[in-house]
């Protein structure tokens, strides 16, 4: 279970509508919670806020028993667990991101999103790898043998030729390059960034990733396709599976192919043909996919459908990595406006690379704000003087700074040589010897420098911001909430073996087969291919036929007549089998819901008792309801809860 399903909070930035009398609503032993509190959540957790007597008692009541049990976990000390305490400092870190940027700087680069979605590119590049922690040699070298490339291509040999000998991306060899189309989000923000602002037909100068050097060519721009909803049937198919299957598979949609030309219902072929379970009983539809949505496709389904030129038109059969699909085109819409899109370009932005610049703009503004003053020319002499080859072997300690001289103040504070000292102790796995160790402690004081500024933010996030606060609270709950959960109630329940069976015991009336019956079940897709199966297995040589052996000989023409399935069918719980009345044997062919069925039962089984494991799923789960409403019943005997009514029934007055 995800722990934040416990939560149901919606994280919403923003300004809530709150009444400015915080009375407190509850308190459970000496904790309060005030109407503001309490009116953050409850609006929160309901799209249409009702505050009727009876919607908010109903509501309460469940926040009770979310904060007995929270209160609960803070009385046995989860809340000082360390990773619990580890896991909640890492949410805080997440919540306090859109808090710590430049929101000038943010909506400029959301604006700048919005028209690169609207706009697509296609570029081919070259990489030379270069780590990003690469000595100042190894970089120079990196950047000659890009520079040296660039200029070749320049001097007249093709750019892809080139790509596919030289660039050390292991894709050239095959694509010499060519990335295809892509836009905003879909690359790391630097080679985006240069792709959109270099010239169709030009190529860039050599630009830094993660990655490495670059050079690319824009070899077209496009306006964006616009989203589409799309149907399609699937015959699921894999190289893995070998050729004879995906040769059966081939055959298998080019024959679905031909019925839909024939004038077959698409719909209704979905629901005899396709493998996508998750698509099947929707009558083959997806999700959305497109500009402005968060749903990608393979880019064989992509370029088939955005070929479509007109809602109902459906494809010819097409090939991915995950076997044939026949799409069909449902509604394709242009690429929405920025107000449609605007907040969900915002959180991707807040989580890109690009945020970098954001923080970088707001550390400005804190500096500005703080009265930031530096004084790290004469605190890092130091440093120069004292740090040498060995930090590189972990060998640096911060206690070997004796003298703790500031480095910067800001907001009247001091911030000095021994919290650099100690981040530079903790920092020092993984760094490499890049020649200097003065160029060394000048990045690491940058890196420092800003941490320690948007970590000083951090802190009073708290007292600044309502909302955020609210946002702590509830991550903290949900945690602790979760943790203790596992502990008292859902983990219990799994390992307690002697209290599940004996709660089966007490109440096993409750777990009980219905009528089943242990059978083959023939499903065929028309009346002439079921009444070929019947003929098979009423013939006179049918015990010696084996199921495989009549599967094969009514597929010989085509792999749609006919799928086989054997089990101990639950008759109230297969649809086409409830209504039927089924003998042992043979029994004649039915038709449901558009398909024929023949179905051959070895053996009735009446309405029993299901043993311990048979039930064990559903037993589990009703024990751990009882357990929760026991322990429930515990907490509200040992914990005071005292719920101030008058100003409950005032929220929405």
């Amino acid at each position: 279970m995800n722990k934040f399903i416990l939560l149901t909070f919606t994280l919403i930035l923003g300004s809530t509508a709150l009444s400015q009398d915080d009375a407190v609503i509850m308190t459970i032993d000496d904790k309060k919670i005030t109407k503001t509190e309490f009116l953050q959540i409850y609006l929160k957790n309901n799209n249409a806020p009702k505050y009727d007597k009876e919607s908010l008692d109903e509501y309460v009541e469940l926040f009770t028993k979310f904060k007995l049990k929270v209160a609960e976990a803070e009385d046995l000390g989860y809340d000082t667990i360390p990773k619990l305490v580890k896991e909640l400092r890492g949410y805080t870190k997440q919540l306090a991101l859109p808090y710590l940027v430049d929101s000038l700087k943010t909506e400029a680069l959301v604006k700048e999103a919005y028209t690169r979605t609207a706009n697509e590119v296609r570029a081919s590049h070259i990489l030379m790898k270069v780590d990003p922690k690469a000595s100042p040699a190894d970089t120079l070298l990196a950047w000659n043998k890009i520079i040296a490339l660039k200029e070749r291509i320049e001097g007249g040999e093709d750019f892809g030729a080139v790509a596919k000998k030289s660039s050390q991306d292991p894709s050239a060899i095959n694509n010499e390059g060519d990335l295809g189309f892509f836009t905003a989000f879909q690359m790391v923000y630097q080679f985006e960034d240069k792709a959109y602002n270099t010239e169709v037909g030009k190529i860039s100068m050599p630009f830094r990733t993660r990655f490495g050097y670059h050079i690319l060519k824009v070899d077209e721009k496009r306006a964006a396709r616009g989203s589409i909803e799309t149907a399609h049937i699937m015959v699921a198919a894999r190289e893995s599976e070998g050729q004879p299957a995906m040769a059966d598979a081939r055959k298998k949609i080019d024959e679905i192919y031909e019925l839909l030309n024939k004038g077959g219902n698409f719909e209704e072929l979905v629901k005899k043909f396709s493998d996508d379970p998750s698509s099947v009983d929707k009558q083959g539809k997806l999700p959305t996919f497109g500009t402005g949505t968060t749903t990608r496709m393979v880019p064989a389904f992509e370029d088939a459908a955005f070929k479509l030129k007109n809602d109902g038109d459906y494809s010819m059969p097409v090939k991915t990595d995950y076997g044939f699909h026949i799409v069909k085109r449902l509604n394709w819409t242009e690429v929405p406006g920025f107000e449609t899109l605007e907040e969900n370009l915002s959180s991707r932005v807040a989580k890109d690379e690009r945020s970098k610049q954001t923080q970088n703009s707001f550390v400005a503004k804190m500096k500005t704000e703080y009265k930031f003053k530096d004084k790290s020319k004469k605190g890092l002499k130091w440093f120069y003087e004292n740090v040498d080859s060995t930090y590189f072997e972990g060998k640096f300690s911060a206690d070997q700074v004796i003298k703790n001289k500031p480095l910067f103040t800001m907001d009247k504070k001091k911030f000095n040589s021994r919290g650099f000292a100690q981040f530079l102790q903790e920092n020092q796995r993984g760094i490499r010897d890049i020649g200097s160790i003065n160029v060394l402690i000048d990045n690491q004081y940058k890196i420092w420098e800003k941490k320690t500024i948007l970590d000083y933010e951090e802190s009073k996030l708290t007292g600044k911001y309502p909302d955020f606060k609210a946002l702590v609270t509830e991550y903290h709950d949900g945690i602790l909430l979760y943790e203790v959960m596992s502990d008292l109630v859902w983990n219990k329940a799994m390992k307690d073996t002697t209290g599940l069976k004996a709660f089966h015991a007490e109440y096993k009336t409750e777990y009980v087969w219905g009528t089943r019956l242990d059978s083959d079940v023939f499903e065929c897709y028309s009346a002439e291919a079921a009444k070929t199966v019947y003929g098979l297995l009423t013939s006179e040589g049918a015990d010696s036929l084996e199921v495989v052996e009549i599967v094969g000989l009514v597929n010989v023409e085509s792999e749609l007549n006919v799928r086989h399935r054997n089990s101990k069918f639950d008759t109230s719980k297969i649809r086409y089998l409830t209504d039927q009345k089924l003998n042992l044997g043979v029994n004649k062919v039915y038709e449901y819901d558009g398909k024929f069925y023949v179905i051959r039962v070895a053996e009735i089984l009446e309405p029993s008792q299901k043993e311990f494991s048979e039930a064990k799923g559903a037993i589990t789960s009703d024990y751990q309801n009882y357990l929760e409403q026991e322990w429930l019943k515990e907490l509200r005997t040992k914990h005071t809860v005292n719920i101030n009514k008058e100003a409950l029934y005032s929220i929405g007055k």
